[in-house]
């Protein structure tokens, strides 16, 4: 199935087909998940789980910024998460996520994948949405969070090379413990370009 939200190429997904509706007055898309699934390779070495499935596009040649706001509705159980992601295969992935904690709160959380996921917490969530940006900047990609859309919070840089197949980057929703998460993404933006400096701002 191929879906098309304006200002982008054409979406596929990146694993099982899932649901997704875009409200075509807004240009809002929103994603719901099925009840278990996550992506994760367990750095301890347990099992595996990729049974979420992102709507995605071929990441573009050279450098690129790609943003959206993230909102999950609903009551939220433990790492039901709305994420912006990259896509090459089982082994080779990465996620920025708006993400509930087991503590019961909303936080950044993001994941990089090189055969193994190293997962790291970021900050409390000040409110009911958050933006969320990928950047690539030469060989290497940029996370960043922002309350705003405006003013833009470095959360990390990483090199990752491409695996199996060439990158996509898209939209994800999780529910690894849960029945399902519903997330919207709004103020979708893909422009091509470098971020001049990771930690300004801007």
């Amino acid at each position: 199935m191929t879906t098309r939200v304006p200002g982008l190429p054409p979406l596929h997904w990146t694993g099982l087909d899932g649901t997704a509706h875009l409200d075509a007055d807004t240009g809002s898309l929103t994603l719901v998940s099925a009840a278990g699934v996550d992506w994760t390779n367990d750095a301890a070495g347990g099992p595996q789980q990729h049974g979420a499935t992102a709507l995605a596009f071929p990441a573009p040649d050279g450098d690129f910024v790609f943003s959206a706001r993230v909102t999950v509705h609903g009551e939220r159980t433990t790492f039901d998460a709305g994420a912006l992601a990259l896509w090459s295969d089982r082994d080779r992935w990465a996620k920025l996520c708006d993400e509930h904690s087991p503590q019961g709160e909303d936080m950044v959380v993001s994941v990089v994948t090189d055969g193994f996921s190293d997962d790291g917490n970021g900050w409390l969530l000040s409110g009911p949405s958050v933006s969320l940006r990928i950047a690539r900047v030469g060989p290497a990609f940029a996370f960043h969070a922002s309350d705003d859309g405006v003013t833009w919070d470095f959360v990390r840089t990483f090199r990752l090379d491409p695996g199996a197949q060439p990158f996509s980057v898209g939209f994800l929703a999780q529910a690894p413990l849960g029945d399902g998460c519903t997330v919207t993404f709004d103020h979708i933006a893909l422009a091509a370009g470098t971020l001049a400096d990771l930690r300004d701002g801007s």
